[in-house]
């Protein structure tokens, strides 16, 4: 019973955040962009509230998909502005492990190519990893942000048009109690990881100047 009811509390808590977003209209798409392209891990949230905002204001459209993109641009830029100075020691301390190296062999073969693929596919694609990779290894910020800018107006215009045609049948499916429990269980994950993603960050941050004055020693 305990676990059912924190269960629909959880829910209610997501269907009143989506409700306010909702109600936001463009503003609430710009804001969720920004937390969608920068540290925090927010993957779908911002798809859907296009969707649902397109599929009941079809002229709204062009408006939509300039806000998704306008907060869009602005998160990859927060994200820029960390990992540019810190180059890829910096990045070493924001992207670990495989994804880095991925990252590494992608930017360096052809930056601009891999950042507007990446910028074009759906989560869980490393969307995050590759602009601060493209930062990280100098890539010029004005080429970064306009390519982003380009691409992302076209996913987002993409979806919109998706959400014309079909968007009464995907917000059916939505509503579905599976597919409920399933965006709340990644709302569970994203809050999860991005406490992860942030302690694990500050500590990297942490070590590297000891470790780098022990090595001076």
């Amino acid at each position: 019973m305990k676990g059912r009811s924190r269960a629909g509390s959880m829910n209610a808590i997501i269907n009143h955040l989506f409700a306010m977003f909702i109600r936001l209209g463009a503003f609430g798409l710009l804001i969720l962009g920004v937390f969608d392209s920068s540290f925090l891990f927010m993957p779908i949230g911002n798809d859907l509230l296009l969707v649902a905002l397109t599929a009941r204001q079809h002229k709204m459209l062009p408006l939509f998909g300039a806000m998704s993109t306008a907060g869009s641009v602005l998160g990859c830029a927060l994200v820029d502005l960390v990992t540019r100075k810190g180059g890829e020691e910096g990045l070493e301390k924001i992207v670990s492990g495989r994804q880095l190296n991925y990252v590494r062999r992608r930017v360096k073969k052809s930056a601009g190519w891999a950042l507007a693929l990446a910028a074009l596919m759906p989560p869980p694609f490393p969307f995050t990893a590759f602009i601060a990779g493209a930062s990280a290894f100098q890539y010029p910020r004005k080429k970064l942000l306009s390519v982003i800018a380009a691409t992302r107006f076209v996913r987002f215009l993409a979806i919109g048009l998706l959400a014309i045609f079909f968007g009464e049948s995907i917000l059916r499916l939505a509503n579905s109690p599976a597919v409920r429990t399933g965006i709340l269980a990644l709302a569970v994950i994203c809050v999860v990881s991005s406490v992860v993603s942030v302690v694990s960050w500050i500590k990297r941050g942490q070590h590297a100047p000891a470790a780098a004055e022990s090595s001076a020693q």
